[in-house]
Parts: structure tokens; C-alpha cells; sequence
């Protein structure tokens, strides 16, 4: 068998630390090899027990550099940043010369990335458009213009061409206050909002403790956005005398589009979605308060419970206002169900 750490082969380095070396060891190689890679790139390479340290793996990304230690780091062959064609079947709920509606399941990733260069909805978009893709800014993929999370099902519209993709593009960016794009989820909630029908408005940024979520930020924040969801309570789960319930169906209507926007939005008003770990992971013993058949569905539901159900907006050729709708999915109709009781 090959050694993958021969220090012969082309995507080897070999580093000794000298006496000025100091510092945790992803940014210390960080710094060795510059532009090569990113230190967050390293940081997985040596967890995964790519880099030696005096013939050993070195597997803690903050252990500390000393002088005299040699490092042989296994770099990965670079990857073609061209998405390719892969056959993922798609639900399409409409498909012409200018674009194209899916009904998203939810685990599918929507665009290739960290930790996700296949099996997307690119790769299959660009599998079962083929030939009809145009060159969107002169490479043949599609054009994404918004996104739902990996884990959200429901309506999207992707462009097959430079023409639709600016004019799709400007609707998202209106956010329907002068043209007709209008966007609308359902999500199954813990407890009973107040009131019935509301408006959370409240500027979405990145959260200061975590920089993978969002949170509520001052509106004076420089990296804040304006965040509006409009909601509607749809039906109550286990209602009681008091007026509270165990959980309800909620329908959100987006007047801006952030990321994690309702997530994050229910969550602030005390309402997180059912399955989010993110932003709602306090709230799951809540299901106890079911009986065991009811809990077990609660407890396995493996996502958040968010359903992109409507979608509508305006062709970028004909000028036609779409409207396109998808019913819950099955995982959310059980759900509803074990809460009914």
C-alpha cells in the first residue's frame, strides 16, 4: 500500500517549526502556507488525521507549535469548482425556456459548498435542465435567486437564463412591496402565540455568540437587517382551559426575506418551530407532556418544522403573475396528527 504521507508526492508539504513558532496549530499552518488553503479548511484536515506531527497524528487544531516540531500535512487535490450534472430526482411543479418550480424535499442542500460539492439541487437542476441551461453569467448552471434551508420543504423557482435571473432576482429584492412576489410558509410551533394574528418585526444579524445563527440585533447595529414576518395562528394543539396549547399551526407570510427570518422570529416571541435544535432545542421535553405514541413521532421528528407552501410571482418574459402552491408534506402532517391526539 502507497504512503499518502510520501513526502514525494506533488500535495505533500513538509513544515519544521522554527524558534519565532508559536500560536495554536491551524493558525500557525495557516500562516506557513498563505493563500494554499483556509485555516478553516485546515482545521478539518487536521481533524480527520491529515497532518503529522514528528510521524503521529496531530488531531487538536489548538494545540500549541513548538520550535523544532516537523509537520507533514496530506493536502486534497483541489476540486473542479464547476458544479456537475447528477441524476437527483426533482418534483417539478412547472418548467419552461426562462425557468423552472420545484417542490423541495426536505435534506436537499440548494446550492454546493463547504461540506456539500454534491448531491445538491444545482447538481440536479443541472442534470435534468441540460442543454435548455443559457449561461447564466456565462457558465451553464442555474440561477438561484432565494434558498430554504437544507432541512425546509417547499416552493422555489430557479432561472435557466441571464434574462430571468435579473428580473426574478429584482422581485426578491422588492420583497413584494411593488410587485406581486408573494412568499408564504407554514410551521408547527411549541405553545399558543399572542395574539392570534400578528407581526414580528424585529432586525435579524449575525449572532455575536455563534456565527453560523442569526439573532435579533438593535436596529442601529451595523450589521443588521430589517426582518418583518406577518403570522397567522391556523390551529391549536392540545388546547387548554386557560387558553395556552401544547403547540400550533402557524402560517407566516414573509414581507422581507432574511436568513433563518421565521425561525429566528418565533423563537424571539417565545414560539420556536418543533424540531429546530438551532434555535428551539430548550423546548423539546415538552413533548413528555404527550402519551407514548404521540412523543415517540414528536421526539423522531429529525428537522425543523417549516413548509414553504406558496409561492407567486411575476414571469420575467410574459409578464404573467405565477402562483404556485404545495401541500404540507407527510413528515408535517403526522406530526400534526400525533399532536392532535
Amino acid at each position: 500500500m502507497s504512503d499518502p504521507f510520501n513526502e514525494a508526492a506533488s500535495n505533500i508539504k513538509v513544515l519544521t517549526a522554527d524558534e519565532t513558532a508559536q500560536g495554536r496549530l491551524d493558525a500557525w499552518l495557516a500562516g506557513q502556507l498563505g493563500e494554499e488553503i483556509s485555516r478553516s479548511r485546515l482545521k478539518v484536515l487536521i481533524k480527520d488525521g491529515a497532518v503529522l506531527m514528528n510521524g503521529a497524528p496531530a488531531t487538536d487544531p489548538q494545540r500549541k507549535v513548538k520550535p523544532g516540531e516537523s509537520y507533514r500535512i496530506n493536502l486534497p487535490e483541489p476540486e473542479d469548482p464547476t458544479p456537475q450534472g447528477e441524476d437527483i430526482p426533482l418534483d417539478v411543479l412547472y418548467e419552461d425556456e426562462d425557468l423552472i418550480v420545484i417542490a423541495k424535499p426536505a435534506g436537499l442542500v440548494v446550492h454546493p459548498g463547504a461540506g456539500n460539492w454534491t448531491g445538491t439541487l444545482v447538481n440536479a437542476l443541472i442534470h435534468h435542465c441540460g442543454d435548455t441551461l443559457s449561461g447564466i453569467g456565462g457558465v451553464r448552471r442555474p440561477g438561484i435567486v432565494h434558498r430554504l434551508d437544507k432541512d425546509t420543504t417547499g416552493v422555489m423557482v430557479v432561472a435557466k437564463n441571464d434574462i430571468a435571473h435579473r428580473h426574478l432576482s429584482l422581485q426578491f429584492a422588492d420583497h413584494g412591496r411593488t410587485m406581486p412576489l408573494e412568499r408564504a410558509y407554514q410551521a408547527i410551533v411549541w405553545g399558543r402565540p399572542r395574539p392570534l394574528v400578528g407581526t414580528i418585526d424585529a432586525p435579524l444579524g449575525r449572532s455575536t455568540g455563534d456565527r453560523t445563527k442569526r439573532a435579533v440585533q438593535r436596529p442601529d447595529r451595523e450589521d443588521s437587517d430589517e426582518a418583518i414576518t406577518h403570522y397567522k395562528v391556523l390551529e391549536r394543539f392540545r388546547e387548554q382551559p386557560d387558553a395556552t396549547a401544547l403547540a400550533s399551526l402557524v402560517d407566516c407570510h414573509l414581507e422581507t426575506g432574511r436568513t433563518h427570518q421565521i425561525r429566528v422570529h418565533m423563537a424571539h416571541i417565545g414560539h420556536p418551530l418543533l424540531g429546530d435544535t438551532t434555535y428551539g432545542g430548550g423546548f423539546k421535553t415538552k413533548a413528555n407532556l404527550l402519551a407514548d405514541d404521540a412523543r415517540d413521532i414528536v421526539n423522531r421528528f429529525p428537522r425543523q418544522a417549516l413548509h414553504a407552501y406558496l409561492l407567486q410571482f411575476e414571469h420575467p418574459r410574459t409578464g404573467e403573475v405565477m402562483h404556485f402552491e404545495a401541500p404540507l408534506p407527510d413528515d408535517m402532517l403526522e406530526l400534526a396528527a400525533a399532536l392532535r391526539g
